[in-house]
């Protein structure tokens, strides 16, 4: 069983993987906010454990089962934060630091029953998807913002970035997932949009925004 501070680990470099599966030691450093002799001793323990396969001054993969270890951990976070939301009104905005704490608990029948009241949702509050049972994610086909163009219907789907400021950012322009935006034109000089949905009849949102808002294209 792992330790918390082992769980993050595995999270952490799950969520760092490049297309390769590798994530630099310097990298995950600067993710967990740690030395480098710090990260190197734990991806050692990891190694011993079986669940990462490191060579010193190489990037670090996870192994098959590191990465069922790490998606798990995932898995629970994001049920905890499905479970804040729907069954406990908190906003979407309040829950990451308290499923970051409810994450580690070791009871995957605590888990199990939490997805039963769900109703077995496949996304989390942010539009990012659950981890089965067994640690498999269902991929998801959607496209940035940033890369759409004037005249397109859109319904926002997912997030990139979920961090308190820009979820405060989206309650202050009443956005959330499952609007329809029409957007009406992108400025060349800045890639902004100027975009309509719900009451906000013209609302301009910046590139530095639209690049973190995934999307559906209505008619695709």
């Amino acid at each position: 069983m792992a330790s918390q501070t082992e769980e993050n680990y595995l999270k952490a470099l799950f969520n760092l993987a490049n297309s390769a599966g590798e994530v630099n030691i310097s990298e995950l450093a600067a993710q967990l906010q740690v030395s480098m002799p710090t990260v190197n001793s734990m991806v050692k323990t990891l190694q011993k454990n079986g669940w990462v396969i490191y060579q010193k001054y190489k990037p670090v993969q996870l192994t098959p089962e590191g990465q069922k270890t790490a998606a798990l951990v995932i898995r629970q976070h994001r049920l905890t934060e499905m479970f804040l939301v729907n069954k406990m009104g908190f906003g979407w905005e309040e829950v990451h630091a308290i499923a970051e704490q409810v994450e580690h608990i070791h009871a995957p029948k605590f888990f199990e029953r939490m997805d039963e009241l769900l109703g077995f949702p496949t996304i989390d509050p942010h539009g990012s998807p659950i981890p089965d049972k067994m640690g498999r994610i269902k991929e998801t086909h959607y496209v940035n913002l940033a890369d759409c163009e004037a005249g397109q219907t859109v319904v926002l789907a997912a997030l990139t970035n979920s961090s308190t400021e820009f979820l405060e950012f989206l309650n202050s322009r009443n956005l959330s997932l499952g609007t329809q935006i029409s957007i009406h034109s992108k400025e060349a000089y800045d890639q902004s949009m100027v975009v309509s949905y719900l009451k906000n009849e013209r609302e301009t949102l910046s590139e530095k925004v639209c690049e973190k808002l995934l999307v559906r294209i209505i008619g695709e």
